[in-house]
């Protein structure tokens, strides 16, 4: 589905950048978005463009890092961080669903296509809830996007560092 490796290097160690920068960023342009109308009519059709790119980079980077899982030591800390992995894809899925959803039901031409009010005409309590319903989901799903990737970050770290942190500090004494 992608490289493995690029200059001798897994490919995962350099696709988790991206993934580490894009969620979190991504997420916070949902959140201003939803929160912020100023924002939302500045940043348009960025937000959903971004959440997509980001939506692209989680299966490049879980390839890569499956690829990883098979090809090193499979660790209790390594499959924690494969199983946690495996939950990016549909937090990024849900932020790109409900970002494009935001951005069209705020787009003019898209509410005409959809025969919905104008934003600024009084809308109906069905549209209102609908808009409601949106903003919330995209709330509660941008903050569990940005937490779950901490969390794979977080385990990732440990599968990678911590046999090696513990045996430096051991070498060099008590670390103090």
């Amino acid at each position: 589905m992608g490289p493995t490796m690029i200059n001798g290097l897994p490919a995962h160690v350099l696709f988790v950048h991206i993934v580490v920068v894009m969620v979190p960023l991504t997420a916070l342009l949902l959140i201003l978005s939803v929160l912020w109308p100023a924002a939302r009519r500045r940043l348009g059709v960025i937000t959903p463009i971004a959440a997509f790119a980001t939506l692209v980079a989680v299966p490049l980077t879980s390839h890569s890092g499956e690829w990883l899982e098979h090809n090193s030591g499979r660790t209790t800390l390594i499959r924690t961080h494969a199983h946690l992995g495996d939950q990016m894809l549909l937090w990024s899925a849900g932020v790109v669903l409900l970002s494009a959803v935001w951005w069209a039901i705020h787009d003019e031409r898209i509410r005409a296509r959809l025969k919905w009010p104008a934003e600024q005409s009084k809308t109906t309590i069905a549209n209102r809830t609908v808009v409601i319903a949106v903003a919330v989901v995209a709330l509660a799903v941008s903050i569990g996007s940005a937490i779950t990737v901490y969390r794979i970050g977080d385990s990732g770290a440990k599968a990678v560092w911590q046999d090696r942190a513990d045996s430096a500090g051991s070498a060099d004494g008590d670390g103090e």
